[in-house]
């Protein structure tokens, strides 16, 4: 039965240490597989300081670029609002994961997108891109949501 006490190395697994400086018949006795002369060869170095600190960091795998902790807006295109929602329908997250348009709740929202808005909808909790934002222009109160810097500086510009 196997079990941890039961357990064996398998043959060549596992290799002896060289013990160095033990006499010349050891086979590696006199300069101990240190070589002549030279910092290396010395006594008390340790072999971090003989590596040098910028090669260790050189030889390290670095994971590259960068990950974001802000969460990826789930794209909507405004043809799909135009096709699955109707005159005087709020478009909300939970509207839209009902019908299958997006993935997540959790995850931000944002449509865009340069073809008009056909249809009349409320937006609750959804970002919107700056065409769209210009084009609904008198329904800024039924636009519920974090507003981005472009709905902003549209808003600014109509007054």
């Amino acid at each position: 039965m196997l079990s941890l006490h039961t357990i064996k190395k398998t043959k060549g697994s596992a290799q002896k240490s060289k013990r160095v400086g033990r006499g010349n018949a050891s086979g590696r006795g006199t300069y101990s597989t240190r070589g002549l002369k030279g910092q290396k060869s010395r006594s008390g170095v340790s072999g971090l300081k003989r590596m040098g600190m910028k090669k260790q960091l050189l030889q390290i795998p670095k994971s590259r670029g960068f990950k974001s902790l802000r969460p990826k807006n789930q794209v909507v295109d405004v043809k799909v609002i135009n096709k699955s929602f109707q005159d005087q329908e709020v478009v909300s997250p939970q509207s839209l994961f009902e019908k299958k348009i997006i993935s997540f709740i959790s995850k931000p929202i944002k449509i865009l997108g340069k073809e008009k808005l056909t249809v009349k909808v409320k937006f609750e909790k959804i970002k919107v891109n700056a065409t769209l934002a210009a084009q609904l222009g008198s329904q800024f109160s039924e636009i519920k949501s974090t507003k981005t810097k472009a709905v902003q500086e549209t808003k600014q510009k109509e007054k």
